[in-house]
């Protein structure tokens, strides 16, 4: 079996796969269980009024329960077994929705002129379908378009910015495109004189016409505070982008300690920012930027990401990073064991989310216990779509 084909068996193998309802994960009595909680939200959670309350119960145990040492060392190389990946499969999956905002995507990619000559791989990929997958509460096609249209935006800039050099990737010139095409999500307000040439770049640039009118859509469905989230979710996605530009021109290979730093930087959040957006709904500000809400809700996109790391390996060129590859080239194993150590390693974080969702959903208000299902949502509707779409399946 081909390192590739392990990383699809994980991804499409739904045997045991959690329940895509996350409340379902929680008991109803959660007596006892604060030893559970994190001492953090527990420390949120005390004060006037919270007395009687009672944290859930998680039915899975936070992380994996380590294995037992092998007898021998020869045990140990025996062990070729791959753990399941906990991750929910998707709540809702509708082919001729997927397609009509596919379809929508396309048109709308040939319009501003990104993916020129490449349409046909664009429309394969089908976006459309990842997005329908991983936002189950609206079956609205331009809303969904909306997302969908942001998302190929991003991928566009990591395509033909950071990763592929046929489409004119070169990490010299990272920082400088990024930090244009930045003045175009946050928007500049350069002087008169040079206003103009902000300007003309931005009609002239497909990339940055991409994300112009991609957030243009957004916005008939954000708040000021909404869309201010996006613009914040990618500036950091820049950071991280700057980040890998450097391995690139040092020929460095890093750590994989640093490589999961970058990987927070550049995970899921930005396209799963948008989850109330779609859904019709805004997590108040007071508990989106929470640090314990922005830290369970980091941990699904770190976590998330990691399922394309799982793919995206046969897509890239030999000094391209993923985990898997990261993992081998440090500790010197097989990618099979670099997958599997993936696998633990992605599995880990989405304990620790379900751990720390569901404590905070006792102690959040209603808004909060949707958005954390919504995210679980999105968890699921992204691994089936990576199992399956032609960006990493021929």
């Amino acid at each position: 079996m081909t390192v590739l084909a392990a990383g699809t068996d994980i991804l499409a193998d739904m045997t045991g796969a959690p329940s895509t309802d996350l409340s379902a994960l929680l008991a109803a009595d959660g007596a006892g269980a604060e030893a559970a909680v994190p001492s953090t939200v527990r420390r949120f959670a005390s004060g006037v009024g919270m007395a009687g309350l009672r944290f859930p119960r998680l039915l899975t145990e936070p992380s994996p329960s380590p294995s037992p040492e092998p007898s021998s060392e020869s045990e140990a190389e025996d062990d070729d077994s791959m753990p399941e990946l906990f991750c929910p499969g998707p709540i809702r999956d509708d082919p001729a929705l997927g397609e009509e905002v596919n379809e929508r995507l396309v048109d709308w990619a040939e319009e501003i002129g990104i993916y020129e000559g490449r349409l046909d791989k664009l429309r394969a990929c089908n976006f459309g379908r990842l997005i329908m997958l991983t936002h189950p509460a609206t079956d609205d096609p331009d809303r969904l378009l909306a997302a969908t249209k942001c998302v190929v935006a991003e991928w566009a800039a990591d395509d033909y910015y950071v990763d592929e050099v046929s489409l004119g990737a070169d990490p010299k010139v990272v920082g400088s495109r990024l930090a244009k095409l930045h003045a175009i999500v946050d928007p500049a307000p350069l002087p008169a004189r040079y206003a103009p040439q902000l300007d003309a770049y931005r009609d002239a640039e497909p990339i940055a016409t991409a994300f112009r009118t991609a957030m243009e859509h957004l916005a008939r469905y954000t708040t000021a505070s909404q869309l201010g989230r996006f613009q914040h979710q990618m500036s950091i996605l820049y950071v991280a982008w700057n980040q890998e530009a450097d391995w690139h021109a040092n020929g460095r290979t890093p750590p994989v300690w640093e490589y999961l730093v970058q990987r927070h930087l550049n995970s899921y959040l930005p396209p799963m920012i948008l989850i109330d957006v779609l859904a019709g709904y805004e997590l108040p500000s007071v508990e989106f930027f929470d640090p314990r809400v922005r830290r369970a809700f980091t941990m699904a996109g770190d976590a998330n990401v990691l399922l394309n790391d799982l793919h995206s390996g046969a897509a890239e060129s030999e000094n391209d990073f993923n985990l898997p590859r990261v993992i081998a080239a440090e500790e010197k194993c097989t990618p099979r064991e670099a997958i599997k150590r993936t696998v633990e390693i992605h599995n880990e974080l989405m304990h620790k989310f379900v751990e720390e969702a569901g404590a905070l959903s006792v102690v959040g208000s209603p808004m909060l216990r949707r958005f954390f299902a919504d995210t679980w949502a999105w968890l699921g509707g992204s691994r089936e779509w990576h199992a399956t779409t032609a960006r990493y399946h021929q």
